[in-house]
């Protein structure tokens, strides 16, 4: 694939949405956009999500996260997120890449691990083996984790008002999810990075950029400021 595939990852309220679309527009003002100079680029930039990136998707994530639908068993709510998965990387995802996207995607396979694995408790061989036939091989490029505190986390979505299904899980719960991230970035270096989602909106933009920055040069040469 000549594309390129950008997860952001995160707890609730660490600001992923929020930043994945500031790097969208940093993206579409830092140069590597078409130019009638240059031959080498990506054709298109495009900001996705998971649950909800298809038609199909759209359906499944009201049914995953409205909290007055009727009560979604541990088992039921994964094999959700791989349906809308599965889904969305045949239909969407991979036919962008390859193209030569370059795609910006809200949540991916590490949340399956951290919320269904290590936050619900399922089996992490049964989580590997339904990743691995939703997405038939594909991972991400690069994945940004935004690490935040549980707390305050919870504390920014408290104040966006109505909590979806999985924000009104325990305390404990989303504190298992955390340790997850944390174990499938230590697991992971090559893939994930971490950036410290524990300051302004602006400081977390621009280590983002900063990160963004360095895989553009690695992977296509040149200056991308």
């Amino acid at each position: 694939m000549s594309g390129k595939f950008i997860v952001f990852e995160g707890v609730e309220g660490c600001g992923k949405t929020t930043q994945l679309q500031r790097s969208r527009q940093w993206l579409l003002k830092s140069g590597w956009l078409p130019t009638l100079q240059s031959k080498r680029f990506l054709k298109q930039l495009i900001a996705t999500r998971e649950p909800g990136g298809t038609d199909l998707g759209v359906g499944v994530r009201q049914l995953l996260l409205d909290p007055a639908k009727e009560l979604i068993h541990d088992r039921a709510e994964l094999l959700l997120y791989a349906a809308d998965r599965a889904q969305h990387v045949e239909s969407f995802l991979r036919p962008h890449l390859a193209e030569g996207a370059m795609i910006l995607c809200d949540r991916y396979t590490d949340s399956t691990i951290a919320y269904q694995g290590y936050g619900r408790g399922l089996d992490f061989a049964l989580i590997d083996q339904l990743n691995q036939m939703a997405t038939n091989g594909l991972e991400s490029d690069l994945t940004l984790w935004l690490d935040l505190d549980v707390e305050r986390g919870l504390a920014r979505t408290q104040k966006r008002g109505a909590s979806d299904r999985i924000e009104q899980a325990t305390l404990e719960f989303h504190q298992r999810v955390q340790q997850g991230f944390a174990h499938l970035a230590e697991k992971n270096p090559d893939r994930i990075v971490r950036i410290d989602a524990d300051r302004s909106e602006l400081e977390v933009a621009e280590q983002i950029e900063a990160t963004l920055s360095q895989h553009l040069t690695r992977w296509y040469g040149g200056n991308f400021q």
